[in-house]
């Protein structure tokens, strides 16, 4: 008799134990879902907010500074040297500006403009916001 109670008694702590344990990791595992779907919507809501306001810095290299007609005769033969990369014209008052890219990095830009200061040794990296 004493041997059965002995036996009862480790079964229920056992059953007490383990119900205690899956008690225990059922909440762990909630919270770790719960946390893991708190950031994917910050990233949602990030990815949203990037999309709306699009004051993002970019980088960009800049060939030429001047006249029109010489803007567009580097960008001309820019586009012929390096196809890899489109160069663009743009008018700021008073002048034409002769860019290339929209590097996300500076590091990227960097990178592209040793390549192209072989050719265009004036070339400058510049930031801008778009």
């Amino acid at each position: 008799m004493k041997k059965n109670k002995i036996i009862m008694n480790f079964f229920i702590k056992k059953a007490i134990y383990l119900g205690f344990i899956t008690f225990f990791l059922g909440i762990i595992n909630s919270y770790s879902q719960s946390e893991s779907q708190n950031i994917n919507n910050l990233i949602k809501q990030k990815k949203e907010f990037n999309r709306k306001n699009k004051n993002s810095i970019v980088y960009k290299i800049q060939l030429y500074n001047g006249n029109e007609n010489q803007a567009f005769k580097i960008k001309l033969n820019f586009n012929n040297l390096f196809p890899k990369y489109k160069a663009k014209i743009i008018y700021k008052s008073p002048e034409w500006k002769t860019q290339v890219g929209n590097f996300t990095t500076r590091l990227e830009a960097d990178r592209v403009l040793l390549i192209i200061k072989e050719k265009y040794s004036g070339a400058i990296v510049l930031e801008d916001k778009i």
